[in-house]
């Protein structure tokens, strides 16, 4: 059966002048169902009744996982800690580049937690209705290798050691790309790349060490009838056109008080990249009213107004302690908005 294309899907939206409204929701979840972010991220049944939950509650067209950029590199051995109440995390570590020919010895398709995730959305696939666009989350080859090697050191041989941290790049995506197929074969039809330690990075120095691989993982993608989305935190501007030219389907943007101009970024870039936000999670989402929700979701629809390739979102994963009126009032703003 062919896989339905999140481009596709905009575009008809916008014919009915509606748009696509998908928050990216995942750990506001957690004390729906009442369990905690460590039971949910390490068991597949906990976790898809956190997904199961957000859709009949929101119905989002786009619905993720718990976004989690730590499971790769726990698969490929490196020190993982799993907090009760926060998404693990992956302290510095040691690496040499000898290691790298030891990590690729790893197959990380029989890893638990991959495995976790990927069953998480098998049950999404088989029992969320059709109409919402089951994705799922993979992080970036450039923040993996800053999760093995250090962030600081990663960034300090993109500029003195490219060769070194060009080989880890390799590896990276590697085992990125073998995730995305455990999950395409899963039945993910959205799979989002998470890159946030590749803001810090000059325009050249991430297209050499994050959009060149990501090109890589999308087109496997596309082969396969799966649609791609790039995100990265933080303000991007100087990254939209490296973004873009990977050749992903949308971009997944930052909020306005970090420094994204949506506005400017919809001159920038033609329409058949979707521009994917960008409302402040941890601002208006979290500490706002309802009825500021409300009115900053509206401004940001009449503002993006002119541009078909918009869809509506939150500038990163929502917190824990979101509000769920907070996201009931998003989905009521951007649902009833008509375009003009």
């Amino acid at each position: 059966m062919k896989r339905r294309n999140l481009i596709e899907i905009v575009q008809e939206k916008y014919k009915n002048k509606e748009r696509v409204v998908a928050p990216l929701l995942g750990f506001p979840g957690v004390d729906i169902t009442g369990s905690n972010i460590k039971i949910a991220q390490q068991n597949y049944g906990e976790h898809y009744k956190v997904m199961k939950k957000l859709a009949e509650m929101f119905e989002p067209d786009i619905l993720f996982p718990l976004m989690d950029l730590s499971v790769e590199a726990n698969a490929l051995g490196r020190y993982t800690v799993f907090p009760k109440e926060e998404s693990a995390t992956v302290p510095k570590d040691g690496f040499v580049i000898d290691d790298i020919e030891k990590l690729r010895e790893i197959n990380i398709s029989f890893d638990s937690r991959i495995n976790g995730y990927v069953d998480t959305v098998k049950l999404m696939k088989i029992g969320l209705e059709e109409k919402i666009l089951k994705g799922a989350y993979v992080i970036g080859p450039y923040s993996l290798a800053a999760l093995i090697m250090g962030a600081d050191e990663a960034a300090m041989c993109s500029i003195l050691e490219p060769g070194k941290l060009t080989k880890l790049c390799e590896l990276t995506t590697e085992k990125i790309h073998e995730y995305v197929n455990m999950f395409i074969s899963a039945g993910a039809e959205v799979i989002c790349v998470l890159e946030p330690t590749a803001v810090m990075l000059g325009p050249s120095q991430f297209r050499e060490f994050s959009a060149h691989y990501v090109k890589h993982i999308v087109d496997s993608c596309k082969f396969s009838g799966v649609s791609t989305i790039y995100h990265t935190c933080g303000n991007t501007m100087h990254l939209i056109n490296e973004m873009a030219n990977s050749g992903v389907d949308g971009i997944s943007l930052d909020s306005k008080e970090v420094g994204v101009d949506l506005r400017e970024v919809a001159k920038i870039l033609t329409r058949y990249v979707l521009i994917i936000g960008n409302i402040n999670p941890s601002g208006v989402m979290l500490r706002g009213s309802p009825s500021d929700v409300k009115k900053e979701v509206t401004s940001l629809m009449e503002m993006m107004d002119p541009y078909a390739n918009f869809a509506l979102s939150t500038g990163c994963d929502l917190p824990q302690e979101t509000p769920l009126e907070n996201i009931k009032a998003f989905m009521e703003a951007g649902r009833s908005y008509r375009i003009k």
